[in-house]
């Protein structure tokens, strides 16, 4: 995620800069069919265009606030998966008396977390990572997930056996989930575990599954294409109908004006159809990059710090002081 106080504009425009070279030749093609040919039929009605604009901002108004409620709900989930990691590296150290058996499973859960990350870092088709004017941003920061093979960093925490039967499980986080419950049930049989301790364990258990549930429902049921769908077909033809509609408007200022400009108004259609136009493609650009919290681009949820930062403070409180360090500390994005 971005952690710098702001974006630059010519960070901004660099980003949007394709739009603004297509809205260039939208806004020009008008103006000298209007100009040059004469074309003087090609005006749409403003009123017509103002309907459309309106209706337009509502359906971006839409997009941008569902599309940040996808990721305000996904930074709620990872704030509550990291609390209650922390609470169950505690209960494990203070509740299980073998403790050997006590850092097993808390390094299982270290495991659970690594899949996790690595399952919605996954790509999906709907994602918009991949397009051109996101790949550009790359090279500033990196995605542990897609360097780093799944197998060899669960081998930090579980044993071979285990990370084998993980990885050829249909279903990797559910075997893992099983994996710590079978343990728990062990410890309840033995006695190293008592009634009350076992059920607060498992409470969690069963928490951390909610959570992820609600993590894979983020990632795996996108911002319904129909409304992307419209929503993008509106702000363009919204931009292809406003410089038919400012060609009258500004031709009239002919009237009004003296000098080099007087009979050439009509040109100044060309940049402010463009700084309208402009307006509507970047917040629709801006939603979109906001849809999928998890793909791994600039703006999305840093599951990989969150996960580092956590399994530091886990090594800390089993007394094991030196940390791990897998993202560069002075990148501005994660």
């Amino acid at each position: 995620m971005y952690i710098g106080k702001t974006y630059k504009i010519t960070e901004f425009l660099f980003w949007t800069r394709r739009n603004l070279f297509l809205l260039l030749l939208i806004s020009i093609v008008p103006v000298l069919l209007y100009e040059l040919l004469a074309l003087h039929w090609l005006i749409v009605p403003w009123p017509i265009v103002a309907f459309l604009g309106t209706a337009t901002a509502f359906v971006v108004g839409f997009k941008n606030q569902q599309t940040y409620n996808r990721t305000w709900e996904a930074r709620d989930i990872w704030a509550l998966k990291i609390g209650m990691s922390r609470a169950w590296a505690m209960m494990c150290r203070d509740f299980i008396k073998d403790h050997d058996m006590a850092h097993e499973i808390a390094s299982r859960h270290l495991a659970w977390l690594t899949v996790l990350r690595y399952e919605l870092r996954s790509k999906r088709a709907w994602e918009n990572i991949d397009k051109s004017y996101n790949r550009e941003y790359a090279s500033f920061y990196t995605i542990p997930e897609r360097e780093i093979a799944l197998s060899t960093v669960l081998q930090k925490y579980i044993s071979d056996d285990e990370v084998e039967k993980v990885i050829s499980a249909s279903n990797p986080l559910t075997q893992l989930m099983s994996l710590q419950s079978t343990a728990l049930v062990s410890l309840s049989d033995t006695g190293e575990l008592d009634n009350a301790r076992f059920f607060e364990l498992h409470k969690y258990l069963r928490e951390f599954s909610t959570l992820q549930a609600r993590s894979e429902k983020i990632k795996n049921f996108p911002y319904p294409r129909q409304y992307a769908t419209v929503n993008r077909i509106f702000v363009w033809l919204f931009c292809f109908l406003l410089p038919f509609a400012m060609l009258k408007e500004f031709n009239s200022f002919n009237e009004f004006v003296t000098g080099l400009m007087k009979g050439h108004m009509v040109w100044l259609v060309i940049p402010f159809s463009m700084i309208i136009s402009w307006v509507y493609t970047s917040l629709d650009q801006v939603g979109e990059s906001t849809e999928n919290p998890f793909e791994g681009s600039p703006n999305d949820i840093p599951i990989s710090r969150m996960c580092q930062d956590i399994e530091n403070e886990l090594r800390a409180m089993w007394g094991d002081a030196k940390p791990v360090q897998t993202i560069n500390p002075n990148s501005i994005i994660m």
